[in-house]
């Protein structure tokens, strides 16, 4: 698979301890991506934040270490984010989700 050089960054702002029928939100959003065909997903855990609540979740306090905050990010072109997003909108009841332009330098895979 190859990218044009203008792609785009999709992020999805999520709590580690939210779920979609009964496996993490985030590795289902990173299977359902895999599952439409695009470049690639990254899942990065915070270590402190907050969102539309304006709780902080923290791995310094034990009670609230289990809900860190979870990024997903995926980069492709902006047609298949758009219909990706369709497909995991109604699975996020609580997150936000950004897309910004980014410009791709390479995309490439080791050898088979």
């Amino acid at each position: 698979m190859t990218l044009p050089e203008e792609g785009y960054l999709l992020r999805i702002f999520i709590g580690e301890s939210d779920k979609h029928n009964g496996i993490p939100l985030y590795e289902w959003i990173v299977k359902k991506a895999r599952e439409q065909g695009l470049a690639g997903a990254t899942v990065i855990r915070g270590i402190e934040g907050f969102g539309a609540h304006s709780r902080i979740h923290t791995a310094k306090i034990l009670r609230l270490s289990a809900d860190l905050p979870i990024v997903v990010e995926i980069i492709d072109t902006l047609s298949k984010i758009e219909d990706f997003l369709p497909a995991i909108d109604s699975a996020i009841p609580e997150g936000l989700a950004t897309i910004e332009k980014v410009k791709i330098r390479f995309y490439r895979g080791g050898k088979s």
